[in-house]
């Protein structure tokens, strides 16, 4: 005999149609969860990796900079090291000119002149004196362009004062000082 099925199958099709669909749903919502969180996480873990990378960065540009600091400091040392030494070196050079100005303003030095006071600036060299006369103050000049250690004599003033029966003459003249000669400066010692 034929069998015939009277039970309502597509009813029954359908439902189980509906829970593996509702079961297929489930799995894909877990599935795109954990796919989610698996997503966060290494996105997180990358920020964290990041992050101490750029912490480490700015720890070694900190000690960078420290270093930098540090490095300039000693480069202004160093420059003015350098400038003192170059000072240093320029009073060496210039140490046995000043024997040679004194020497040669005592040899040049005519009679009835006396000196009260001298001031060197640089190359310049201010005379302050007493002489016996403006004349003699003419024959320092004189004397003093015929130098080879003193050049260009300028008279600032020259003051005649009377004080009783003596009359003298209060001066200041103006010099630079000159050189010689580069070899007999690198010789002296």
């Amino acid at each position: 005999m034929p069998r015939i099925n009277l039970l309502p199958w597509r009813e029954a099709e359908r439902k189980k149609r509906q829970r593996d669909f509702g079961v297929a749903l489930a799995g894909a919502v877990v599935a795109a969860a954990a796919v989610i969180l698996a997503t966060f996480l290494v996105y997180a873990q990358m920020i964290d990796n990041q992050e101490s990378r750029n912490e480490r960065l700015t720890n070694e540009i900190e000690e960078l900079e420290k270093s930098i600091t540090e490095i300039d400091g000693l480069e202004r040392q160093k420059e003015r090291l350098l400038a003192r030494m170059e000072i240093i070196e320029e009073l060496q050079k210039s140490r046995p000119e000043i024997v040679h100005l004194f020497d040669e303003i005592a040899r040049r030095l005519p009679d009835g002149v006396y000196l009260s006071g001298l001031k060197q600036t640089g190359a310049k060299v201010e005379v302050r004196g007493v002489a016996q006369s403006s004349t003699r103050v003419s024959a320092l000049m004189r004397q003093i362009d015929a130098s080879d250690w003193m050049a260009d004599p300028e008279v600032d003033r020259v003051e005649t004062t009377v004080s009783g029966s003596l009359r003298h003459a209060e001066f200041v003249v103006y010099l630079k000082q000159e050189h010689e000669g580069d070899e007999d400066m690198e010789m002296a010692p």
